[in-house]
């Protein structure tokens, strides 16, 4: 079911963006640990309804991410990847952006796991821009 890809962040922040674009409430995805920490802190940030993990026997671990209700309309107007594998973008604590004046969040990944901008901001961290979403 599940190809490789060279960046799967990427592709689930593109399933992510297509489905609000087409007006789906779900998005079904292979599973990482990775993929399934930055889905629960965009969960977390209520951008997103729900995120699930789901076993299936044949295919493994899947991540069931439910965008939003049927009759609401998304959160999420934007959710871009900043890092890229070609080109990652590294910050220091004091140089984490502001997204929209503050209605977006910025997730980053530091070396003490991935957390928002502000938490790591306010534990003076750095690290790699994974995405920001607003």
């Amino acid at each position: 079911m599940s190809k490789t890809t060279t960046d799967p962040i990427a592709d689930m922040l593109t399933r992510i963006r297509n489905a609000i674009l087409v007006s789906k409430n779900e998005v079904i995805l292979p599973h990482s640990k990775i993929k399934e920490s930055i889905a629960k802190l965009l969960k977390d940030s209520n951008f997103l309804n729900n995120v699930e993990v789901v076993k299936l026997p044949s295919v493994g671990q899947l991540l069931k991410i439910k965008i939003n209700d049927v009759s609401a309309n998304s959160v999420i107007t934007d959710i871009k990847r900043v890092s890229k594998p070609g080109r990652r973008v590294y910050v220091s604590s004091k140089e984490i952006p502001l997204v929209k004046k503050g209605r977006g969040i910025i997730i980053i990944s530091t070396s003490q796991g991935i957390m928002t901008g502000d938490i790591a901001k306010s534990r003076n961290l750095g690290g790699e821009i994974i995405c920001q979403v607003y």
